[in-house]
């Protein structure tokens, strides 16, 4: 006897048959083995019927109807109703829609009819696959958006590049000793670098493909530029010293005090009263004020571990290094046993006079044209869209405010925790 049939006599308490015996749905259509299973375990599946020839059957229904039971000598079959689902009720549809005429005018059927919806179905699925776009619906925001989504850019190219200009200007951009050229060429396969960073298959090589990111300072930043336009790339810049930074200091001094909250609250906020603070301990104001925002938004556990196993503290290292004057940056990289998400190394005599920063992602340096932290930081923020990195788990709270509040970066279309939204409405209102 099939295995479907069994499972189905199991399943719905029917006498078993163990000969001429089929399963099929209310199309008509009979049912494989290695479906069957799953399928009657959906709440949602259409009509199952049960099929077999044999001189004494019983007609059973659904559990979730009465059972009764009957003799007949003829053909029988047992149909267990549950519900039509919506899969089920369109193949149901497609079917009969095929085996009507070509079309009618009246009632809109017919195979014209048919095969224009199915059309349809297939285009909005290829749209979604193509530009990352979460078919979940408002349940699903949180991958409709972000660093590692396709989306629309700002830069339209004037002409587009067959692939043997590409790797003519790639050639080209590799061994040209002018930063000025290598600008001008990384914008002309600014298409092709985009297409590489969100191919699953590629993207790790995107930095042997394009070695200029690694000695030429700004091709971050003119690639975010190139995605976003000029007025959202240089928002963290002007808004964070004018409407963010004091007022995230305010919200820090609520929290309960620990050492390296003070420590961080006095580097971002030094007394305005002429007090001599020995500032060697720490940070420059402008990153002391990023990093309070590990303390205002928590870090995101990993795993299993609580919240509170995870301290703002020990977060820091994920998001800056530091290093003294004279390191061999080389050495750094290689000590480096883990491929993790981007960050930056600060280079100088102590954390508060670095006088060189880096992009480091997986195991190289990336040089930044900013001179300041706040500036690093800025770069390090574009970094993940340029390279299509997600954010690092633990940083991940952090950086969801600082694209939805700060750059204003697909506001609605990302899920954010609660305590995001909660920190934005104190510092906006």
């Amino acid at each position: 006897m099939l295995l479907k049939a069994k499972l189905a006599f199991a399943k719905f308490d029917v006498p078993a048959v163990t000969e001429g015996v089929k399963v099929v749905d209310s199309s008509g259509t009979e049912l494989d083995d290695d479906v069957f299973e799953e399928i009657v375990k959906d709440p949602s599946t259409g009509v199952l019927t049960i099929k077999y020839y044999t001189e004494s059957v019983s007609k059973v229904a659904s559990p979730e109807l009465s059972q009764s039971s009957s003799l007949d000598s003829s053909d029988s079959q047992d149909t267990v109703i549950i519900s039509d689902s919506p899969s089920r009720k369109r193949q149901r549809l497609d079917t009969e829609a095929k085996q009507e005429h070509y079309y009618d005018g009246e009632s809109g059927t017919g195979y014209l009819a048919w095969r224009i919806k199915t059309i349809q179905r297939s285009t909005a699925k290829a749209r979604r696959a193509l530009f990352g776009a979460s078919a979940k619906g408002p349940s699903g925001k949180d991958i409709s958006g972000g660093p590692t989504v396709r989306r629309e850019s700002q830069y339209v190219p004037e002409t587009a590049l067959s692939e043997d200009q590409y790797k003519e200007v790639l050639s080209l951009m590799k061994h040209s000793a002018d930063e000025g050229t290598v600008q001008k060429k990384m914008e002309l396969t600014f298409v092709y670098c985009r297409n590489l960073v969100l191919d699953s298959l590629k993207s790790s090589n995107i930095l042997s493909d394009f070695p200029r990111f690694k000695d030429v300072k700004g091709l971050v930043e003119q690639d975010f530029v190139l995605m976003f336009g000029e007025g959202v790339s240089g928002k963290l810049l002007e808004r964070w010293p004018t409407i963010f930074k004091n007022k995230i200091v305010q919200q820090c001094r609520n929290l309960p005090s620990t050492s390296e909250l003070e420590e961080l609250l006095m580097a971002a906020d030094p007394p305005k009263d002429g007090t001599e603070v020995d500032f060697d301990f720490g940070w420059d104001s402008d990153l002391s004020s990023v990093l309070l925002l590990l303390h205002l938004i928590p870090p995101t556990a990993q795993g299993r571990k609580r919240p509170g196993k995870v301290s703002a503290s020990q977060t820091e290292k994920h998001l800056v290094v530091f290093k003294k004057t004279g390191t061999n940056i080389q050495e750094h990289l290689d000590a480096i046993t883990t491929s993790t998400q981007p960050c930056v190394l600060a280079v100088g005599v102590k954390k508060n006079a670095i006088h060189q920063f880096f992009i480091i992602l997986d195991k190289n340096a990336i040089p930044c044209r900013a001179t300041s932290s706040l500036g690093a930081f800025d770069e390090l923020f574009k970094a993940h869209f340029v390279f299509g990195t997600s954010y690092n788990t633990m940083l991940h709270n952090m950086y969801m405010f600082i694209q939805t509040t700060v750059y204003n970066i697909d506001v609605g279309k990302v899920k954010e925790s609660p305590r995001v939204a909660e920190v934005r409405a104190r510092l906006l209102h």
